[in-house]
């Protein structure tokens, strides 16, 4: 109900996720989907009104919550293969629902996504290959090189 609004903004949905049982939020993360620039403030206010006009209008949510919208950060979650693509060359943590090559966490470099949706990663010089269907969780690791790109990045922007 939520993604196609979102979508006709020009936003990618990250995730939604509803946090905390009593007087839970409804935490929503965008992003801009051409990743040409980086959200800001305006486009969550701009998300969030959106939203709210459309759970006002169909109350998904019969008790008191709250709604979140934000940016995915430094830190992003990976919840699409596509993510896995984008950011091949980064440092990632995976968590995955069964155990590959005996392990269920997986922190290390993503080398690639094939056409079959596995995420090859590289951790202590061994590659690892997860079917993107087995991971339960995988997030952007904040590194000293990404940090240090981030403030280029800024940098840039300021000029």
């Amino acid at each position: 109900m939520l993604e196609p609004v979102i979508a006709k903004l020009g936003y990618e949905t990250i995730r939604i996720l509803t946090i905390g049982q009593v007087n839970p939020t409804l935490q929503v993360m965008i992003d801009i989907a051409d990743g040409s620039r980086e959200i800001n403030v305006d486009d969550c206010a701009k998300v969030s009104r959106a939203l709210s006009a459309v759970l006002d209008e169909k109350d998904p949510i019969k008790d008191k919550y709250s709604l979140e919208v934000s940016s995915p950060g430094l830190d992003r979650p990976l919840t699409k293969p596509e993510h896995f693509k984008r950011f091949a060359g980064y440092t990632a943590k995976v968590e995955t629902e069964a155990e590959v090559e005996g392990r269920k966490r997986i922190k290390g470099i993503i080398t690639d996504i094939d056409e079959k949706n596995n995420v090859h990663m590289n951790m202590d010089d061994k590659e690892y290959v997860i079917a993107f269907d087995n991971i339960a969780k995988a997030k952007i690791v904040i590194t000293d090189e990404l940090w240090a790109k981030y403030e280029a990045e800024q940098e840039n922007i300021n000029l």
